[in-house]
């Protein structure tokens, strides 16, 4: 077989040119563009279909070399939630194939689709060129739905049986971690043999230590304080109010520690948290904490690098993450974790040498946690310098040719389904 030369990826939901740590905008989309651009500088030409949700956005814009977005407009720009989605599937789906007929036959030589909704759209795609279908989850219904957050809504039952079908149509499948591998065998009845694990990576030359006195200052923090960091965006999923709750729980423990605390939260509502977007500024006020917790809008990429460096530890609480993309860019800045003992991140943290992991939500052992890397200087020094060395275990680089193989084996797995 050729090798691959074009490469279409479909991420409907949200465009790998949003900031992340907002609406729909997170991991995923971070995902897509930095595959993609390892991709590209293997000389692949990749494309990536997405929603347009602005009358103002180019139809084709080039990302970098070799990285083209195609917005494609689907319903209406704005107003429309992800749950609402599926009803504009068949337009996105006519759409992308009508992209695809203005080039010459053969145009691309495999799909990778980035979560259900686009996975219903490759599944298309690929009978309709004749091309593999590799799709990647990043969520599971079911998986949600067996450890719902508090407040949280449960993934409807379109969706569960939305996955099924495109857990059967894809030639191979790529879980973040083997417990994502495990999920979609035991949970989905993916065929072993197609589920391949690829671990994302992280930016190492973005998400690095840096001087934390200089950064602190950089950023207005006090150079002596202990700073509890929360990145991503802000739902029920991803359980900041856990973090929230132990601190309060930490003060009325040690309330000499107040004067040294800052806790910023770095993200914006999204999913259910859009019912309440001040929430957890609510949350803070009720604890009594409005005066240590700092709300910071999503930043760039290099601004986060800076606020993990900044930060004594990063509080990584969700329910349910099938990676963890905040643990590992932290522990690639030199900061410890507290995470809980959930999904992707019992393989991103190393309990005890890059971070600590936690059973449960409950704000008082997590308190007890906080307090732990607080107070002992060697625990702390160790994890960071723990966190550093297993950050090394995941690159973009190794991504893309692990996930490069995968596509080679999809198209594999397709001669084989057509020649028998």
């Amino acid at each position: 077989m050729d090798a691959i030369r074009r490469l279409a990826m479909i991420s409907l939901h949200t465009s790998p040119l949003d900031q992340p740590g907002t609406g729909d905008a997170g991991g995923m989309n971070v995902y897509v563009i930095e595959l993609a651009k390892r991709l590209a500088l293997k000389g692949i030409e990749v494309d990536i279909f997405t929603r347009a949700t602005s009358s103002a956005l180019e139809p084709v814009v080039t990302a970098c070399d070799g990285i083209v977005v195609r917005h494609i407009h689907a319903g209406p720009f704005e107003g429309l939630t992800k749950a609402e989605l599926p009803g504009q599937l068949c337009v996105f789906a006519r759409e992308v194939l009508r992209a695809e007929a203005a080039q010459p036959v053969g145009h691309y030589d495999a799909v990778h689709s980035h979560y259900w909704l686009s996975g219903q759209v490759g599944a298309l795609a690929r009978d309709r060129w004749g091309v593999p279908l590799v799709h990647s989850m990043h969520t599971m219904a079911k998986v949600k739905n067996d450890a719902l957050a508090l407040g949280d809504t449960p993934e409807p039952a379109a969706r569960i049986i939305g996955e099924e079908q495109v857990v059967e149509a894809a030639d191979m499948l790529i879980a973040n971690t083997d417990i994502e591998a495990k999920q979609l065998i035991n949970l989905y009845d993916a065929e072993p043999a197609r589920v391949e694990v690829v671990h994302p990576g992280v930016d190492l030359s973005v998400f690095k230590p840096h001087d934390r006195a200089t950064v602190r200052r950089e950023l207005g923090l006090p150079a002596d304080s202990s700073v509890l960091l929360f990145a991503g965006r802000i739902q029920p999923l991803k359980a900041p109010d856990v973090l929230l709750r132990a601190v309060a729980v930490l003060l009325e423990r040690a309330p000499q520690l107040r004067s040294r605390l800052v806790v910023p939260v770095v993200g914006g509502p999204s999913g259910s948290g859009l019912d309440r977007p001040q929430s957890l500024a609510d949350l803070a006020g009720e604890l009594g904490i409005d005066d240590i917790v700092r709300f910071v809008p999503p930043v760039s990429q290099a601004e986060l690098a800076k606020w993990y460096a900044a930060s004594t530890l990063v509080a990584v609480p969700s329910y349910n993450e099938s990676f963890g993309l905040v643990a590992a860019e932290a522990q690639a800045s030199g900061t410890p974790v507290l995470a809980a003992a959930v999904g992707g991140l019992t393989t991103i943290v190393r309990d005890g040498r890059s971070g600590l992991l936690i059973e449960g939500h409950e704000p008082a052992v997590w308190a007890s946690a906080l307090r732990r890397v607080i107070d002992d200087d060697e625990l702390r020094a160790r994890l960071e310098a723990g966190a550093i060395e297993q950050a090394r275990e995941f690159s973009w680089e190794a991504t893309a040719d692990a996930t490069l193989s995968v596509y080679e084996r999809a198209r594999s797995f397709m001669r084989e389904t057509s020649l028998s």
